[in-house]
């Protein structure tokens, strides 16, 4: 069904589109020639298993697809009316108003931003292994640091260590929630308890952006603890088990004073568009499409997790549409390199850990790919 729709749609845009210009005369032989390419203009070339950057290719759900058309024709108009819609949806949500919330282009935008407010008063702190792009942005223009904790075998977080980290250098402390690259998830009751009493200290700032792949999103998230007035900002984002990555559509949850100091320091919903608006309205409570995804993402984990063991390897225990695996003595970005020749898509190296690499859940044939490739490069390498 959705395949089917996904086609039919943009069946009818690219006819719509061919149609204007053959009116408009602009349909020449050689913008003939640019229309049939032997790759499609958008995503993966055929054949090309891509699994490097945590997308959900299930995405965008039927009626996301539906609202976007909808809306490109309404493309003139700027997105306020939109912004605040769905503003309203997700405050109204988790029991708040919508100046606990600001939009985003993807949850990138907000973290950065969160990142250079932060700046203003300390540095930030968090794990040796966390999503650190956007925080890094204060270091690249050398207005504040990253403190990091030191490594653990486990990879896992530990608050305890983050806690007892926190001197008055610190502005804010960044917690990335099921984490990434690692995919593991920190107890809730124990993530509850350190935001509360880390919040007291500083900004906690919980980055939730695969909350929703997790079993239980509600039990996992720390959003009511904004509503009870801690000092928390949340960063989501409809770039994952919504399939929006493309569209750009991303938000914060903090308190209202919070939003404003941080919304100072970014563009906000000026960097949004139609479109993208109009599918994460669509999609926002679509529960039967979130729980498709999260089936399909579930499949794809049991096919990696039985190739890992199958060829002697081991991987972290993952709630999320990715999994962190340990290749022992190998290289990851040899591993990467040869993974490509096989036309599997993953990523390489983080930092320097060397030995590990990330392969994301897409289609379940691109998975098999992955798994069908494994065991050939893995001879490849030793």
């Amino acid at each position: 069904m959705h395949k089917s729709l996904s086609r039919r749609l943009f069946l009818q845009g690219a006819t719509a589109a061919f149609s204007a210009a053959t009116v408009g005369g602009l349909a020449s032989s050689a913008s003939a020639k640019e229309i049939v390419r032997p790759t499609p203009l958008y995503g993966p070339p055929p054949g090309v298993a891509k699994l490097n950057a945590n997308e959900n290719p299930y995405g965008p759900s039927p009626a996301a697809l539906k609202a976007m058309m909808e809306a490109s024709q309404k493309g003139a108009y700027y997105v306020y009316d939109s912004v605040m819609r769905l503003k309203t949806m997700i405050a109204e949500r988790h029991g708040l108003t919508p100046d606990h919330v600001t939009l985003g282009s993807g949850s990138s935008a907000g973290l950065a931003a969160a990142a250079i407010a932060a700046a203003q008063k300390g540095n930030i702190l968090g794990p040796d292994l966390f999503w650190d792009t956007t925080s890094r942005v204060v270091e690249m223009q050398k207005i504040g640091e990253i403190k990091r904790l030191p490594k653990l075998e486990s990879l896992a977080i530990d608050l305890d260590a983050m806690y007892g980290a926190i001197d008055d250098s610190i502005s804010m402390v960044q917690v990335t929630n099921p984490n990434n690259p690692t995919g593991m998830l920190i107890d809730p009751v124990a993530m509850r308890n350190f935001c509360i009493k880390a919040s007291k200290k500083c900004t906690v700032l919980a980055d939730e952006a695969y909350n929703e792949l997790t079993d239980n999103s509600d039990a996992n998230t720390v959003i009511p603890l904004i509503k009870d007035g801690h000092d928390i900002i949340v960063a989501r984002t409809f770039s994952k088990i919504y399939g929006l990555a493309g569209m750009r559509v991303g938000y914060l949850i903090a308190q209202p004073e919070k939003i404003a100091e941080m919304e100072r320091y970014g563009l906000g919903w000026y960097g949004l568009n139609q479109a993208g608006l109009a599918a994460a309205i669509a999609c926002y409570e679509d529960h039967k499409f979130m729980d498709y995804c999260r089936s399909k993402v579930k499949e794809a984990r049991d096919m990696v997790s039985a190739a890992v063991k199958e060829n002697g390897l081991t991987a972290l225990p993952s709630v999320t549409n990715f999994m962190f695996v340990n290749l022992g003595d190998l290289n990851a970005e040899t591993f990467r390199e040869e993974m490509a020749k096989e036309n599997v898509l993953i990523r390489g190296i983080y930092r320097d850990y060397t030995n590990w690499s990330r392969v994301s859940m897409g289609y379940i044939e691109d998975v098999q790919k992955y798994t069908s490739a494994l065991p050939k490069v893995l001879h490849r390498m030793s």
